[in-house]
């Protein structure tokens, strides 16, 4: 099995074009693709798993992958998925964004000559002028089919800035200069992104000539991406600073059971024939299941270590409810103490546990959390300082426990 067919197997293509020409290309070792990450925070997210690990099967393969760092296109925002613009960033905050993506892809990517390359596209968009980009590439690009494009769609309704339509042609000039400057002859992304990515192709064609071999493929990043990506509201982060790698491996530990042998596929670079006797696992084994694509991926981020540390505290925490250096933790400021007390609901608020008084009171009454292994059943339940300095951990559901301390 070539690995262009080992991706279709995994799940993971969406739409491509010229499909033939990309299956021998990347099959061979002859593709020279970009995915692109725009620079919106200071570390990438779970979210990003699919464009990272694609990135390393197509290199362990012999092809060359580019990390394109938006440098520049983060100075618009992509409308894609959005129902209102994104905050615009200074140049400064992109670029230490952009320093922050490459320590975490070096996990994934061995860059280098001959090698992956990072490249970023404030050094050649932030140079260009205005009216020749008008002339040169606005001429090539329909406004009415850029209008049709589903990543303007939904702000359509709520108002679509000029600034951000220009969007989809900063990005088709991506393909276009890296098809140009670097050998650069296959794109990947998102699903969403597939409008932008034929203006792209398309771009290179009208310019270059038919029979210029520039092609697309698009992953099933978008809704699958975003759903793995977050949790209760929150980023799953790749930083330890901001996703402990505990809180990490507890994440995909508790993914949904019909999501665990998607993600096992999509994620993870155990053997296809490995993955394929999981796919009558029940019941119990799901769990096991869960707890594979948590070490598996929690190792890829963190390490070995950080990762056999994060299974063993949570098998202990499972199994018996018992404290744990691994669990994430919170310290509570003894000003935040009102008569020497705190609520539970507020310790949970603190925590990132819940994103609501309401939504506490409703896990306290259908009894969801326990509080050192005891059910509790009043909303208004309080833990003193005296317990804090002792440290009390907060049970929420099945699996997620989080320790306070003073």
């Amino acid at each position: 099995m070539g690995v262009y067919e080992e991706l279709v197997e995994r799940g993971l293509i969406a739409q491509v074009t010229n499909e033939e020409e990309i299956r021998t290309m990347v099959n061979s070792g002859k593709a020279k693709f970009y995915i692109g990450f725009d620079c919106t925070a200071d570390s990438l997210t779970a979210g990003h798993f699919m464009a990272l690990t694609l990135m390393k099967r197509l290199q362990m393969a012999g092809n060359q992958p580019i990390a394109l760092i938006g440098g520049g296109t983060t100075m618009i925002g992509d409308p894609s998925g959005r129902t209102d613009m994104r905050k615009m960033l200074t140049r400064e905050d992109i670029d230490h964004n952009a320093e922050c993506f490459k320590k975490q892809m070096e996990r994934f990517i061995e860059f280098g000559d001959g090698k992956a390359q990072m490249v970023n596209n404030a050094d050649w968009l932030l140079n260009l002028n205005y009216v020749e980009v008008l002339r040169e590439v606005g001429a090539c690009f329909s406004v009415n089919n850029m209008l049709r494009a589903e990543c303007y769609k939904q702000r359509m309704e709520k108002g679509l800035s000029f600034f951000e339509f220009n969007y989809m042609i900063m990005q088709s000039y991506d393909f276009y200069y890296l098809f140009q400057n670097y050998g650069c002859n296959m794109q990947f992304g998102g699903d969403d992104q597939w409008s932008n990515m034929l203006g792209g192709t398309e771009l290179i064609r009208k310019k270059l000539g038919k029979d210029a071999h520039a092609m697309t493929i698009t992953l099933l990043t978008d809704s699958q991406g975003r759903k793995m990506g977050k949790t209760a509201g929150n980023a799953v982060w790749l930083d330890p600073e901001k996703t402990s790698p505990y809180d990490f491996y507890q994440y995909w530990r508790n993914v949904d059971d019909a999501d665990v042998l998607k993600c096992i596929k999509m994620l993870t670079f155990l053997p296809l024939d490995e993955i394929r006797k999981m796919e009558s696992w029940e019941g119990s084994e799901l769990n096991r299941a869960k707890e594979i694509l948590a070490y598996e991926l929690t190792n890829l981020v963190h390490g070995e270590e950080e990762a056999n540390k994060a299974q063993n505290a949570a098998r202990a925490l499972f199994s018996q409810g018992a404290d744990d250096l691994n669990m994430p933790s919170t310290v509570i400021d003894e000003s935040e103490l009102e008569d020497g007390k705190i609520t539970v609901l507020s310790m949970m608020i603190k925590a990132g546990l819940i994103k609501s008084n309401g939504e506490g009171r409703r896990l306290i009454q259908q009894g969801g959390v326990s509080v050192n292994g005891e059910k509790i059943t009043d909303v208004f339940t309080s833990v003193d300082k005296t317990q804090l300095i002792e440290g009390v951990t907060v049970k929420k559901g099945k699996k997620v426990f989080h320790k306070f301390t003073l």
